[in-house]
């Protein structure tokens, strides 16, 4: 579901939350980088509990965290050689729709990764991340038949390019055969020294919402694909 939504190759089997989704985002990008780059740009239109958690994140790591409107900002430019990538939120928090083609553009060119905070349900009528080319793609799965329930908790998705898939954080699930020849759903791949060598490891993210994932994936399974759809 995630990656049909966010037209992105892979997804994670869920994460925590919104905010620590994005946060793991940039520690992957920054691992992206061989941790030779320590700028991280967020553009002013993210929510600020996502940019709370990633500034908070991020000092631990010694990542300098800028926020700036990335739609009119020369912050971009000025620090090219130490870019890290460039998070930015789709739609934005005041509710506009933003064509992130430039941007992606200019933050390939510098090496940097596009990092899109999505809101999943938008997705089934709007053009996916992939269009602009969004390396990683996050947000919260609560809009997907999931109660408010005061604030959480809610699954996050973490959706990736192939070139990202060995740094992904929380676990891969992919199909096999079991003995019989039969299709089998198995753990493909998890978070690299997760459970040795911790310190080494490139993410020690081991929460996720998976009861909760489950239950988004059955709303969109019970409605359908011809409900979201743009036409109906």
């Amino acid at each position: 579901m995630i990656t049909e939504l966010t037209g992105l190759p892979l997804a994670n089997a869920s994460l925590l939350d919104e905010s620590t989704a994005a946060a793991e985002a940039m520690a992957m990008a920054y691992a992206g980088s061989r941790m030779k780059k320590h700028t991280f740009i967020i553009d002013k239109n993210v929510y600020p509990q996502t940019a709370a958690v990633i500034r908070g994140r991020a000092d631990g790591l010694g990542i300098t965290v800028v926020e700036t409107d990335i739609m009119h900002s020369k912050v971009l430019e000025s620090k090219k050689d130490d870019l890290i990538g460039v998070l930015v939120q789709y739609p934005r928090k005041d509710g506009k729709i933003v064509d992130y083609n430039k941007i992606s553009n200019i933050v390939h060119s510098y090496g940097g990764q596009l990092i899109c905070s999505a809101d999943l349900l938008s997705l089934t009528i709007l053009a996916p991340p992939s269009t602009f080319n969004a390396d990683i793609v996050v947000g919260s799965a609560q809009r997907f038949g999931v109660p408010m329930g005061f604030g959480g908790p809610h699954a996050a998705f973490f959706a990736c390019s192939d070139a990202n898939k060995r740094k992904l954080p929380g676990r891969l699930v992919g199909v096999s055969k079991d003995r019989l020849d039969h299709p089998a759903f198995r753990l493909s791949l998890q978070t690299r020294e997760q459970h040795i060598r911790r310190e080494k490891a490139t993410s020690n993210i081991c929460t996720s919402q998976a009861l909760l994932a489950n239950m988004s994936a059955f709303y969109a399974i019970y409605h359908g694909p011809e409900v979201f759809s743009q036409d109906g």
